[in-house]
């Protein structure tokens, strides 16, 4: 099966112009991403793993690189020079992030904020929100708290909240950065079949996991990456 996503020598560092220094992150990453299975990034702290996921998203601008991601209608583009207006894009449809962290509008209750990419895609409130109440509690989210926004949640109920959000609209490619830090044994057991049930609906992934337990469980391909060079100095 070809790959919906492919990295060729992705390198991104970050200058400090006031110091003079570049320094790197990710470095001559190489990998594959296909539909209906799990890549896994895997290394040490500081090796560039979420750093590789957000220049996927395009958060970050890849410094080199190429990273080419087959279209719905076969057509290939390359993130590293996609317009922004051609990221936006594909962010509606086709590339889902689901990160450690829930960022949302304020006063926003949390059924509406897990039904909103479904909403955007031309779902109907009403049938938004019932698949978002269904995911909500298969993430043992407390009903109580589904009309509520999120604000005052726990960190575990946030991350449950972020992760329902990420799953709902199922988008081809989905990245995942820690996806289960929060969560207790029983969520994150509840995760994996969902994760897994979502690969066989055809959904490509690339993540990073803190426990190698979860590698084991979920991973179709592991990619290890190393550390980047140290510190490079600017030379006017």
């Amino acid at each position: 099966m070809n790959p919906i996503l492919q990295i060729e020598n992705l390198n991104k560092h970050f200058t400090l112009h006031e110091q003079g220094v570049q320094i790197p992150s990710c470095c001559g990453v190489n990998l594959t991403a296909t539909t209906g299975e799990l890549t896994a990034l895997v290394g040490p702290t500081g090796a560039g793993k979420s750093s590789v996921l957000k220049c996927v998203y395009r958060t970050y601008l890849p410094s080199s690189g190429s990273m080419l991601f087959t279209q719905a209608d076969g057509t290939a583009i390359d993130l590293s020079n996609a317009s922004e207006s051609e990221m936006l894009h594909l962010r509606e449809r086709d590339i889902g992030f689901v990160t450690q962290f829930l960022h949302c509008l304020p006063r926003k209750a949390a059924v509406d904020i897990v039904a909103a990419p479904l909403v955007r895609q031309g779902e109907s409130i009403v049938n938004a929100r019932d698949k978002a109440r269904e995911l909500l509690n298969t993430l043992n989210v407390p009903e109580r708290l589904w009309n509520v926004p999120p604000a005052t949640f726990s960190g575990g109920e946030k991350q449950r909240v972020n992760l329902a959000r990420g799953l709902i609209a199922k988008p081809r490619l989905l990245l995942l950065d820690e996806p289960t830090a929060s969560l207790d044994p029983h969520t994150t057991d509840r995760v994996v079949d969902l994760l897994n049930s979502i690969k066989q609906q055809g959904v490509a992934m690339l993540a990073i996991f803190h426990h190698p337990a979860l590698v084991d469980r979920l991973a179709d391909q592991v990619v290890e990456l190393a550390m980047a060079r140290h510190t490079l100095e600017l030379h006017a």
